[in-house]
């Protein structure tokens, strides 16, 4: 179905490669070039536009300004952020004034049309209590279950979809908790084998002495204790997938016998007499790294690369915040379904910058799990920073406090002096409202990193290089790293700042580091 989509942005040539996104995703483009005009088209057009997709850094009315103003109108429709090469500060203080969703530049079509269909999902299903979404933790999933909006899982995905077009061996590659049991189960479903059996194995969960039985089964009288026969899970997934997650935990002497089955395509089950033929599809996980395990001598190389044929690597939640808010959005609206509330439940803006920040260490389980426990405690219509107490707690310098705007500490000489846009919230208390008001307030001979030096320490003239690259990192970290400020600011165009990151090996998603 077309939609009307907003879009505020001051650079001309972004909003001429959005209008052709957004128009090649079969929506008509509405275009503005800052925050108040964006505001004062949004009013005339109040109720036909369905997603808002707005700048941060912009003349007459950034962003920030922008945010504040539609939720003092009482404005709810859904606005996706644009945020410069991973600033993770802006981001959050974005989602406090009720961003619904962000895009790192730049933005590729794929991830403009998985964050745009977010949006306008969300925005048809505003006041329904819908169905619950699929549960990923048993029965058939498929890849339309996987829910991402980062690049870096989108690409995994689409390595996925190219796999299971065929029987090649299959490494997930990644930290605990980041899904990889559920890409395997979406590897299967979109496979020729999707109707046959999926049979997973923990191999770290099994005693050593128990693996080769499990695995490939026993007769009955093999060993002390063997009283009747067992089928071994190899034998279970004949004709279908066996998913083996930590395979690194496997032993070295079960690592001879695998090598055999993946070879030869049969098993030799304890006590019999003759090797059994089976065909199954093999996806192993790990979270460890193979290879290192082969140079220490604890997982055989010859069993390494016959298995890390198709090696995908996927990444931990903190490396890809962009899917945060729409996994805490899914898991809410799952867990309220199957709580059976009377009413849906909803993420308040600043319990959604907490999530936001967070790096999540246990991944998607963790954030799933915290949903859960807030779900269940609910008392409200609406989830707020109170109900993810062991979350904030982890965040050093976090303020509890909600407002439809932004919380403040209340000391400090910069109180009430410098305009909300130029704040970061106070989960980055290094990054903290009196630091940047000193910087920006100050004189220029107060600024200790404000002189660029005109000569070196044997008095001849720097090279013009050195100065312009000292100049970009100063300016990066003047406006953090906010690039099209940078850029504005140098009065060189975007491509143009991007492309001297590169030639002097600055680093865009790290602005504000000194040089090296």
């Amino acid at each position: 179905m077309t939609s009307q989509i907003l879009v505020i942005d001051d650079d001309p040539v972004q909003r001429r490669l959005l209008t052709n996104m957004i128009e090649r995703l079969g929506h008509i483009a509405h275009l503005a070039d800052n925050g108040r005009s964006g505001l004062e088209l949004l009013e005339r057009k109040r109720g036909l536009i369905s997603v808002i997709l707005l700048d941060l850094m912009m003349p007459e009315m950034n962003g920030h300004g922008f945010l504040e103003a539609i939720a003092e109108r009482g404005i709810d429709t859904p606005v996706i952020v644009q945020t410069g090469q991973g600033g993770i500060e802006t981001v959050v203080l974005a989602m406090q004034a009720g961003a619904f969703d962000f895009v790192v530049k730049p933005v590729s079509p794929e991830r403009l049309s998985v964050a745009i269909a977010n949006a306008l999902k969300m925005d048809h299903r505003e006041g329904k209590s819908g169905r619950a979404p699929k549960r990923s933790r048993s029965g058939t999933v498929g890849f339309d279950d996987v829910v991402s909006a980062s690049p870096a899982m989108i690409r995994v995905l689409d390595l996925a979809r190219r796999a299971a077009q065929s029987n090649i061996p299959i490494v997930l590659e990644g930290e605990s908790g980041v899904g990889k049991e559920m890409v395997a189960r979406a590897i299967q479903h979109a496979s020729e084998r999707a109707n046959k059996p999926f049979i997973t194995v923990n191999c770290g969960a099994i005693p050593h002495n128990l693996v080769e039985s499990i695995l490939f089964g026993h007769e009955k009288g093999a060993f002390t204790g063997a009283t009747e026969k067992h089928i071994g899970k190899f034998a279970d997934a004949d004709g279908g997938t066996l998913f083996l997650d930590e395979i690194g935990d496997l032993p070295l002497d079960v690592q001879v016998k695998l090598l055999r089955a993946v070879q030869q395509g049969e098993i030799e089950t304890i006590g019999a007499r003759h090797p059994q033929k089976v065909n199954v599809r093999l996806i192993s996980a790990t979270n460890k790294d193979l290879i290192n395990e082969v140079r220490e001598g604890r997982f055989r190389e010859d069993l390494y690369y016959r298995l890390n044929v198709f090696p995908i690597a996927m990444p931990a939640l903190r490396k890809r915040k962009e899917d945060i808010p729409v996994l805490v959005r899914t898991f809410v609206e799952r867990f309220a379904v199957e709580q059976r509330l009377a009413s849906p439940l909803s993420v308040s803006s600043g319990a959604m910058a907490l999530l936001t920040a967070y790096d999540w260490p246990g991944n998607i389980r963790q954030l799933e799990n915290a949903i859960f426990r807030a779900v269940v405690l609910a008392e409200g219509a609406e989830l707020t920073v109170k109900d993810f107490p062991q979350i904030a707690t982890q965040i050093p310098g976090y303020v509890v406090a909600e407002k439809s705007g932004f919380t403040w500490e209340e000391t400090g000489p910069a109180k009430g002096t410098v305009s909300e846009a130029n704040y970061l919230p106070p989960v980055y208390p290094h990054f903290g409202a009196t630091e940047k008001a000193d910087l920006r307030n100050a004189a220029p001979d107060q600024h200790p990193d404000n002189a660029i030096a005109s000569v070196d320490d044997g008095g001849n003239v720097r090279k013009l290089a050195d100065v312009e690259e000292e100049l970009i990192r100063f300016a990066l970290k003047f406006y953090r790293g906010q690039m099209s400020q940078v850029a504005r600011k140098l009065g060189i165009g975007r491509s143009t700042l991007y492309r001297k990151l590169k030639d002097y090996g600055i680093n865009p998603d790290d602005p504000f580091s000194e040089a090296a």
